[in-house]
């Protein structure tokens, strides 16, 4: 993967560029990772690091500063924007305890963000990037947020990420979460920041049941599954077929 800087001055890059090295020997060691066992055959084009402007303005409209397609990964590495940006998760709620950690999210977790992305270019995902498909999203993200975090943080780490996640779910879950998990993004992306993030929460927390307690750790049996889903021809949705249905609800 090729390593592109896209930042508006000198300056913009050069304040980045220290975190970008440390995270690019990071991702090298997860690459192999996914190259081993996780069907990583063909890599992005480019990691494109940008400003959060950028990403959101001029390389798409989206609203959260990470992304990828077939070819390449968009991501910004600004981690006082990150911060943020998940802040504004809360809405009008306060939690002491969420605010403290996202006032001081780390660089791991930032980088775990990237590693998510280049997760997405796994061969062992049945959809293709320009797939129209929606009912199998949530498996997806959800696993390419466990597989990165599983990889790339501690084990505290891990389990701090899972307890604020599940903490934001709780808090959320009336107002967001009247819908089922196979409706991956039914608010899409002209949502509020908060539905939007409530469907990445959900599915992590899915997978993560789903690999640590249905599979008791094996992420390839679940993988396997997921794939005969798709092999059988998708009779039934993705969360009955798992029986996951009335997870999280």
């Amino acid at each position: 993967m090729k390593q592109v800087f896209a930042f508006e001055t000198k300056e913009g890059f050069e304040e980045h560029q220290s975190m970008i090295e440390g995270f690019n020997e990071k991702l090298k060691e997860y690459q192999f990772e996914l190259e081993e066992n996780y069907a990583l055959k063909d890599l992005p084009k480019a990691i494109i690091w940008t400003s959060e402007e950028l990403a959101t303005t001029v390389f798409s409209d989206l609203p959260i500063p990470a992304f990828t397609n077939k070819d390449n990964i968009y991501i910004s590495p600004e981690l006082q924007n990150w911060r943020r940006l998940f802040l504004a998760q809360l809405e009008d709620k306060t939690n002491t305890k969420i605010e403290r950690y996202y006032e001081n999210m780390s660089e791991n977790q930032l980088l775990t963000i990237v590693g998510h992305e280049l997760t997405h270019h796994s061969d062992l995902f049945v959809d293709e990037f320009d797939d129209e498909r929606e009912d199998a999203i949530w498996f997806e993200e959800g696993m390419c947020d466990y597989l990165s975090r599983k990889f790339l943080l501690s084990d505290e780490e891990f389990n701090e990420i899972t307890d604020i996640e599940s903490e934001m779910m709780e808090m959320f879950k009336d107002r967001y979460g009247d819908h089922s998990l196979d409706e991956f993004g039914h608010a899409s992306y002209q949502g509020s920041l908060t539905s939007i993030m409530f469907d990445y929460w959900r599915s992590y927390l899915t997978v993560k049941y789903l690999v640590e307690e249905k599979a008791v750790g094996d992420i390839k049996q679940v993988f396997s599954e997921y794939q005969s889903w798709h092999n059988e021809g998708r009779k039934k949705p993705l969360t009955e077929y798992f029986e996951v249905n009335t997870l999280f609800r």
